[in-house]
């Protein structure tokens, strides 16, 4: 399944605005890297994938709307995965973006970045 282009735009509206943002496909989505960091993406599998703080990812999880994000077959710290449902509204999606963009911009910058 291909990712959601309207859900796609939607996200880039959101960080038209954001310096260093580069849109680049990646684990078959669209992501939007903040500095060389993946930030969120709209996700082949419908929904969004967030990178978001490790340390505050766990609350966020309800595992019917929210889940850990496996990437190359292992979960990982600090990646969600957020149901499409979740992010219907502008307001929604508006929150997940920002918690992204907020966590990838308070990364090092990857180099050449």
């Amino acid at each position: 399944m291909a990712y959601d282009r309207e859900l796609a735009d939607r996200i880039r509206e959101l960080v038209a605005a954001e310096r260093g943002v580069v849109e680049q496909a990646m684990f078959g989505g669209l992501a939007f890297l903040v500095n060389g960091n993946m930030s969120v993406a709209a996700s082949r599998r419908g929904g969004l994938l967030v990178r978001v703080d490790p340390d505050e990812a766990r609350p966020l999880i309800d595992d019917e709307l929210v889940a850990p994000a496996a990437l190359a077959g292992r979960e990982r710290d600090g990646w969600l995965t957020v149901a499409g449902p979740a992010v219907e509204t502008d307001e929604a999606l508006a929150e997940w973006v920002r918690r992204g963009v907020g966590y990838a911009r308070s990364l090092p910058a990857k180099k050449g970045r």
